[in-house]
This record gives structure tokens, sequence and C-alpha cells, in this order.
């Protein structure tokens, strides 16, 4: 089995913005394990790299044992960090990236690891769905925020999309790692 491991937990005041203030955002990062895949999950934007360092080396992974990182969608504050890993091989929504080739994904990629489409907040958004021992996790990126999270997102591209996305993550997953904030149990 898979298993899901929060390293750095995310934040925005995007959703409390106050006028005069600067907008501060850091998405969720999580390490994801299962038979030879070391991954991880929207390398984010932080202050400094070593944060992210540190929080691999916690869980016994160097930056060169990471051998995939996926990207929940498009959105910088997700993604900038992507060049730490030299070994990587990334996956976003149109391929799986290893150095200038691209090929496609499979949905189901690993027996215990399955990639999903979940637009609306960004036309690239994909929802991780981590088979653990007991459970299903959700990686989703800003299809949820964080938990209680407002209806409205004030950045979706599609709105509607957006809510049908949301069901089908809620539908599947018994946990949800969202974009900015740390993971939750799904309400049932």
């Amino acid at each position: 089995m898979a298993e899901v491991k929060v390293l750095i937990k995310g934040y925005t005041s995007a959703d409390s913005y106050v006028e005069g203030e600067k907008e501060k955002t850091c998405a969720t990062i999580t390490l994801v394990k299962d038979k030879g895949v070391v991954m991880v999950v929207d390398p984010s934007v932080l202050e400094d790299q070593k944060m992210l360092v540190d929080a691999l080396k916690k869980e016994g992974v160097s930056i060169k044992d990471v051998n995939f990182v996926f990207l929940t969608h498009s959105h910088i504050d997700h993604f900038r960090n992507v060049g730490m890993f030299p070994n990587a091989a990334v996956i976003e929504y149109f391929g799986v990236w290893d150095r200038n080739t691209c090929d496609e994904w499979k949905e189901q990629f690993t027996k215990d690891i399955r990639i999903i489409k979940t637009p609306g907040h960004d036309k690239t958004s994909l929802t991780l769905l981590v088979r653990t021992e007991k459970d299903t996790v959700a990686i989703c990126g800003d299809v949820f925020w964080k938990e209680n999270y407002p209806e409205t997102d004030p950045y979706a591209d599609d709105p509607k999309k957006l809510l049908g996305s949301r069901k089908k993550v809620l539908k599947l997953a018994d946990w949800i790692v969202p974009g900015h904030a740390d993971m939750y149990k799904v309400k049932k």
C-alpha cells in the first residue's frame, strides 16, 4: 500500500484579503511513496527551499531520491520549486515530462495511485487518489483550498465544473489534502 505524508502545511490569505496588505500563499507540499515511487506533490513557493529539503530529510528522503513530481494544476504557487528535483519526471495535465520528452500519463499510475482530471479551479487541475493501508487520500490542489472553504472560489475559471469536481473528490476520498492547509477527513 502507498503512503501519504504532508511535508509542509500550506496557507493562504487570499480568502481573507485586506486592502493594502500583500497576499501570502504557500501550497501544501505532500510526499507519496509507493513501491519504487517517491513523489513530491506541488513543490510550491517557499521563503527558503531548505524548508523542503529538511522536511524530506525527516522522512529519510533526499531531493535526489525523488523520482516524480506531481503538479495538481498550473498556478505557480503550486509548482515554482519543481526544478529542485534533478532525477524526477514531472507529471502534469499535459503528460509525464522526463527531461525534454513527454509521454501521456495513465490514469492508473500504480496499483494504489490513480490520477483523475478535476477541472474548475483551473482547466489543468488534476487530483491524485492514493490508496493507503486504511483509506483513500485525495491530493487535490485547489479543488479545495482548505477544510470549510467557502463554496465560491474567486479564482475558479469554471465554477460549475469546480462544483462537479468537488462532488467527485468527496465521493472517492476518505481524506483530503487541500491546496493550502493540512489534511482533513471527509465527512460522509
